[in-house]
């Protein structure tokens, strides 16, 4: 007898079909993952399980008797945590263990609470309130309240999210020493390939059509660690092929090329005599940080943020600027889009010094900032017709239309923004940046509030125009993979404050690039590793030791965490 079964488990609401005939059976003890993209119906499926919702056809059936309604054997957490803000972490978890065994003794229950706060890692918070909690910490907390229920099954409904990357890795591994010490029988939702290998004993994806598919096999041997996984060939041949085929379910084709660029200059465009006077010097050092610094004022006297951030980027060149959070990526973004004032050093791009915000340094944001009251193209327009004052209407518009049909919206031009999915929103943010024809492209974590498997799909679109225009790019990023997807040289930064440069290792990988073909690059893992290994060292607060200079782009190599040199190229991981 299977302990979770869905017979013929089919979902409607309205005229859209959500889960089609649904067969699947989770066996005591198992972590099974559920793996897919936004709107295949994954949080519709946990809800099915925990008797939230009655499906429209079919049966689900727990322990040999339908499931009609929630109950407490099968415990749910959500991704939002929902605590009780006036009550400690102790008083939040004790609200589960007093609704389970109202009869308990006061100091038996008082142990029972404390457990499971020490499960979780927060018996030094345990008479903190969530207010003064991190998105990790209150997440933790909504663990420890499901587990007080004590209940035969846990459904995680994609629990970890909201929180930022190396939190949520963090948290994870957490999630499973706690499945290792219960054993109980878990299903995942998640939208992250890696998170589900590190978890899972079975990974089965969903498909767009409401269908499941086939099972993949975690036979990596447990405990797992996430660093140490980067070795692992299992790993690496179950993360290529799960990869390939959620992006060949997926991912299509959205981008099309049936509109020519019209031949119009932009006005921040470099007249041809200064451009050729000056090419020599130019094109090593067009961006160039000297020595800048930040540093705030506060009552208890000056901060430093960044210190000593020194770079030279070359024309045309991809840069990924990463780190852990507060190590003032975003501050070293935002100094040379000219929105935050340089405290001490200079910028220069293209030989001039940066002085305040200019089109000619196009920045894209987390969250793109449309005006909802206007479509996709209106919003793109803005700026295009500021930047090209000497072309006329109709050339505006071809420049509006060409940069939005390769972002993948040729159909979608004309709907207001308040109508487009996130997703959509960013596409026409990156078309826009990349329509106002700037010497200098930012991105500040531009899909850090997309679920992962929709980030592939913008980093997909964002590499193809990229490589049509090969404007000079730097990205700031939390995500070691989509660092190395997109860069020439990964730069990566020290904890704050005091932040600098600590390594930069130079990317040679074949362009153009797919995450598909990067997967079975010989050099691809070993990058991530010197990646992973700088962040992993820096992970918890640990002291900057000598940092590598970012010197110019041509001396740049792959460091060790001192900052000696390995190679041009790191080593190959051992499988």
């Amino acid at each position: 007898m299977s302990f979770l079964e869905l017979k013929n488990v089919s979902m409607r609401f309205g005229d859209s079909q959500v889960l089609n005939d649904i067969n699947l059976e989770v066996a005591e003890g198992e972590f099974l993952v559920l793996l897919g993209f936004s709107g295949t119906g994954k949080t519709t499926l946990i809800n099915l399980m925990a008797g939230l919702e009655r499906p429209t056809s079919g049966e689900v059936w727990f322990k040999g008797a339908p499931v009609r309604e929630p109950g407490p054997e099968r415990g749910v957490i959500f991704q939002n945590y929902s605590l009780m803000p006036w009550l400690t972490v102790s008083g939040n978890v004790g609200l589960a263990v007093d609704t389970m065994f109202p009869g308990l003794p006061k100091a038996e229950r008082a142990a029972k609470v404390a457990r499971y706060v020490e499960m979780v890692g927060l018996g030094p918070a345990a008479g903190r309130r969530p207010a003064e909690l991190s998105g990790g910490m209150r997440q933790r907390v909504n663990v420890a309240r499901a587990l007080a229920m004590d209940p035969e099954m846990l459904l995680l409904d994609e629990p970890l999210s909201a929180l930022d990357a190396l939190t949520r890795g963090n948290l994870a591994e957490e999630i499973e020493k706690i499945w290792e010490a219960d054993k109980k029988t878990c299903v995942l939702i998640t939208n992250d390939v890696d998170e589900a290998i590190l978890l899972a004993d079975r990974i089965i994806p969903l498909n767009p059509d409401g269908t499941l598919a086939e099972a993949f096999e975690v036979g990596i041997e447990r405990p797992r660690d996430r660093t140490a996984m980067n070795n692992d060939a299992e790993f690496k041949r179950l993360r290529a092929q799960v990869t390939t085929y959620l992006m060949d379910v997926g991912i299509e084709a959205k981008v099309e090329g049936a509109r020519v660029l019209p031949d119009v200059t932009p006005i921040h465009a470099v007249p041809v005599a200064v451009k050729n006077a000056a090419q020599s010097a130019i094109e090593d050092r067009y961006l160039e940080f000297s020595k800048v610094h930040k540093v705030y004022p506060t009552p208890k006297g000056p901060l430093t943020v960044v210190e000593d951030f020194d770079l030279k980027l070359r024309k045309g060149e991809f840069i990924s600027l990463i780190g852990h959070s507060g190590c003032g990526k975003s501050t070293a973004l935002t100094m040379v889009a000219g929105l935050n004032e340089i405290s001490k050093g200079a910028i220069k791009l293209d030989g001039v010094g940066v002085e305040g915000a200019d089109p000619e340094r196009a920045v894209v944001f987390q969250s793109p900032s449309l005006f909802p009251w206007l479509s996709a193209r209106e919003n793109c327009a803005i700026g295009v017709d500021k930047v090209y004052p000497n072309a006329s209407r109709a050339e505006r518009q071809d420049v509006v239309e060409y940069y939005l049909e390769r972002v993948g919206l040729a159909d979608a031009m004309d709907k207001s923004a308040a109508d487009l999915s996130n997703g959509m929103k960013q596409r026409v943010g990156i078309a826009r940046a990349f329509a106002l024809s700037p010497k200098l492209l930012l991105l500040d974590e531009p899909f850090g509030m997309l679920d992962s498997l929709t980030r592939w799909e913008l980093q997909e679109v964002l590499m193809e125009v990229w490589s049509r225009t090969k404007v000079t790019a730097i990205c700031v990023t939390h995500d070691v993979d989509e660092a190395i997807l997109l860069a020439d040289r990964v730069v990566m930064m020290t904890n704050g404050p005091q932040a600098t440069i600590g390594k930069i290792t130079e990317v040679d990988l074949p362009r153009p690039r797919t995450r598909k073909a990067l997967l079975e690059h010989p050099d691809y893992y070993a990058y991530r590793q010197d990646v992973l290994d700088f962040l992993e060292e820096y992970e918890h607060g640990a002291t900057p030791k000598t940092p590598t200079s970012g010197g110019t782009p041509k001396a740049a190599k792959p460091t060790s965490g001192n900052g000696t040199d390995k190679s041009a190229k790191p080593a190959i991981a051992a499988e």
